[in-house]
């Protein structure tokens, strides 16, 4: 971010992060309070080398951190992090369909492991099948890669479903506390279709939450499907990967999150390039994960099938997935 971003960024901030001088010496200034943290999250580097960099001990570097970065979260998540309603929720799936061409889709899901050191007395259950100790950070996304939910802080032992169950946002998926649009048919007189997630394997199939069919013996038309949910899943991988560029820390998940959607609202960065090097070869193959589902999950998942395959139908899609499976 240029100069005049940094301070409007710390004029959300400064009363929260600022000290008082005494007569033995004069504080750190909120202003450099604030570079020091950005500095921390943005290159990734240790408390020792930013304590060198400004001069500071690095005992107080990691105070300095600690203290803005939940600043920062408590005035961000309110303007950028706000739960959406039953409008916004229209706006966004109006995205993912002039985006990614995936009607009724109102947010892709996805983990992803922040790796951290293991917590004393923890054993084993922050270790994780990559082999590392982490925590998850569990999200949902809109076609701007733009976060809607976040869950952090669950055990890294644990799987994506496992989380999604037991999060705030799962429950409220289960019991409708969402506030989704009604049914909606995805074409005149077609049948009313449920508002959908988006997910990989790891999630399991719901009536409004969508994955792929199994990869084996796939007919033309599933095939298209999964391309087509694909095209609409990977949002939220691609914003996994440009939060983890743009922030090379995480040990503070949560602020960094919020500091994400702050910079993309205020249009402080041009995601542009990046999105554009995320380009159809990441699509990859979902295999299938043996969840138990419902009659109604799967009628709905026909139903965009065929939808894709006729009406939803878009030009390109039969040779993109001709070229995958190549």
């Amino acid at each position: 971010m240029d100069r005049n971003k940094f301070f409007q960024l710390h004029e959300l901030i400064k009363d929260d992060i600022k000290k008082t001088n005494t007569n033995i010496r004069e504080s750190i200034s909120s202003l450099e309070r604030l570079a020091v943290t950005l500095r921390f999250l943005a290159a990734g580097d240790t408390f020792r080398s930013i304590a060198y960099s400004y001069r500071m001990g690095e005992r107080t570097v990691s105070k300095i951190v600690e203290e803005v970065c939940q600043a920062l979260w408590e005035r961000l998540q309110s303007q950028v992090l706000e739960e959406p309603n039953t409008n916004d929720w229209k706006e966004i799936a109006k995205g993912f369909k002039d985006n990614c061409q995936f009607d009724h889709c109102v947010g892709a899901i996805d983990g992803k492991h922040v790796t951290i050191k293991a917590p004393p007395n923890s054993g084993s259950s922050f270790f994780n099948y990559k082999k590392t100790f982490s925590i998850v950070l569990l999200a949902v996304v809109d076609s701007n890669r733009k976060f809607i939910y976040i869950d952090v802080g669950s055990m890294g032992r644990f799987s994506d479903s496992g989380i999604l169950n037991d999060s705030t946002f799962g429950r409220k998926l289960r019991t409708g506390g969402l506030n989704l649009p009604s049914d909606e048919p995805l074409y005149p007189g077609g049948v009313e279709i449920p508002y959908v997630f988006v997910g990989d394997e790891a999630f399991p199939l719901m009536t409004n939450l969508m994955r792929a069919y199994p990869q084996s013996n796939l007919s033309d038309s599933k095939r298209i499907y999964n391309y087509r949910l694909c095209r609409a899943r990977r949002v939220v991988e691609n914003a996994f990967e440009i939060l983890a560029a743009r922030f090379r820390i995480f040990r503070t998940p949560l602020t960094t999150c919020a500091l994400h959607n702050y910079l993309i609202k205020h249009n402080f960065y041009d995601m542009r390039d990046d999105i554009e090097a995320l380009d159809d070869r990441q699509l990859t193959p979902l295999a299938h994960c043996g969840f138990r589902c419902s009659n109604d999950s799967f009628f709905v998942r026909e139903e965009f099938c065929q939808y894709f395959n006729g009406i939803g139908a878009v030009p390109w899609q039969s040779t993109r997935v001709s070229n995958i499976l190549l």
